[in-house]
């Protein structure tokens, strides 16, 4: 266990929390009905690119997109695309309107096309060149991608989404299901945790922008690791990446330091009272936390980047903990 430790996530621009209308979904029926249910969804779908996706970092339910439709650029990342589709079923489930079935399943099937025969998907489709081509799992992109599909096959309301695009999704999760056991990171022969990216061919660790560098990542793998164990019945593959997984976890505590954030900048002191967290990346080879700016170095400690990436990323948090209370109530471990 690495002796140090830490106060709270420290979260930055880079991975602030996007304006999504997930919080809606908590809303009645009679409030999809509503004249401010309906302008929310009638903007909701005004968004929607003709490929299915929707942009990311802005509130789509609040004003309608002006301009030209065909501009719009869609994605999955930092939650877009999938928070709008579980928007539609609700307003669909309320209200029966026949744009949101069309708009859902026109997005339903853009998330599909995008799947790669291997089970991953890629940030965007069609994703172009660059690190937006590998396996995302960042920001829980793919994490998300997953449970929408498992959604599409078990639990979207009914009259939404026909059988075979059911049968579908269904065989869409479990390609990604596998895709994620193939993925994990295995070390001197022991399985460990995943990368945020993974390349799109040879599944081997990938970075992404400079300070990305490939990794081990205490951020990403712990929702791969709750999403492993949400399926009910799993494989002895999954069961064993699960076990694996968790593994890490508890040995890749950090513990010792507290940091906190005054005024936009980390301060970083030593406190054995600290709670514990994780580091966001580990370094591959000798499994130590690292810290990068964006000229692409290495640093051992936060305190040796730039202040720009020092203070804008979210380089430690406590994303282990929600992985091991889980863990210690799964039937399977």
């Amino acid at each position: 266990m690495l002796r140090l430790t830490l106060l709270a996530a420290i979260f930055s621009a880079d991975v602030l929390s996007a304006a999504l209308p997930s919080g809606l979904l908590k809303k009645d029926a009679p409030w999809f009905r509503s004249e401010e249910g309906l302008a929310a969804t009638a903007n909701i779908l005004s968004w929607q690119a003709a490929s299915g996706a929707w942009p990311k970092n802005q509130d789509n339910s609040m004003v309608a997109h002006e301009g030209d439709a065909a501009k719009i650029q869609g994605t999955f990342d930092n939650k877009a695309t999938t928070d709008e589709l579980r928007y539609l079923a609700r307003a669909f489930e309320a209200t029966h309107d026949d744009a949101c079935a069309k708009a859902f399943l026109r997005g339903l099937d853009h998330i599909l096309a995008a799947q790669y025969p291997n089970g991953g998907f890629p940030q965007f489709h069609p994703p172009g060149k660059g690190y937006p081509r590998h396996i995302t799992f960042n920001d829980d992109t793919m994490v998300h991608l997953l449970n929408l599909l498992r959604f599409a096959a078990d639990e979207a309301p009914r009259g939404l989404v026909d059988h075979p695009r059911r049968e579908a999704a269904r065989k869409a999760f479990e390609r990604g299901v596998d895709c994620i056991v193939k993925c994990q990171v295995v070390i001197e022969g022991r399985r460990t945790v995943w990368c945020a990216q993974h390349d799109e061919k040879t599944l081997a660790p990938a970075g992404a922008r400079a300070f990305e560098l490939a990794s081990l990542s205490g951020c990403e793998s712990a929702g791969i690791l709750r999403l492993l164990m949400s399926i009910k019945n799993p494989s002895p593959q999954v069961t064993e990446a699960v076990k694996a997984g968790a593994a890490w976890f508890e040995q890749a505590k950090v513990e010792g330091l507290r940091v906190e954030k005054t005024d936009g900048a980390i301060k970083i002191t030593e406190d054995a009272d600290a709670p514990v967290l994780w580091a966001r990346f580990y370094d591959l080879e000798t499994g130590r936390p690292f810290f990068c700016g964006r000229d692409g170095v290495k640093k051992d400690k936060l305190s040796e980047i730039d202040a720009e990436r020092r203070n804008g990323y979210a380089w430690y948090g406590a994303w282990g903990n929600a992985v091991l209370k889980e863990y210690a109530s799964w039937p399977q471990r």
